[in-house]
């Protein structure tokens, strides 16, 4: 993939994943405001038994789509990862901190949307 045997090539991968990490936390907390949306609106117009089911649905929706986008990210960077070369790499660089970062991200993701839905 890189000849340039330079280790800037690792941190702009490594900025790309940090940028799908807050598009993954955008996307949940998103979801979060909209499924709470639901809530707000029952307590608005308790007719409208139909709207905290939509809105829950949507929400939970977003939060999911938050969580695939960090599991997928991290799975791109890893393949990123195999492609460069020893050189890229600085020594003692710990470059799994950013991937962990973003499958705690993933987990959280995952436990919000279990509690949304009432799981836990």
């Amino acid at each position: 993939m890189s000849d340039l045997k330079d280790p800037r090539v690792l941190f702009a991968a490594e900025r790309t994943l940090m940028a799908w990490t807050r598009t993954s936390v955008a996307l949940m907390a998103f979801g979060f405001v909209v499924e709470r949306f639901g809530l707000i609106e029952r307590l608005l117009r308790p007719d409208v038994a139909t709207a905290i089911n939509v809105a829950a649905g949507i929400g939970v929706g977003f939060v999911l789509l938050g969580v695939g986008v960090s599991l997928l990210s991290v799975l791109q960077y890893r393949r990123v990862l195999r492609e460069l070369q020893p050189a890229e790499f600085p020594r003692g660089y710990w470059v799994s901190v950013a991937a962990g970062v973003n499958l705690v991200v993933a987990l959280a993701g995952v436990l919000l949307a279990a509690h949304l839905l009432g799981v836990i």
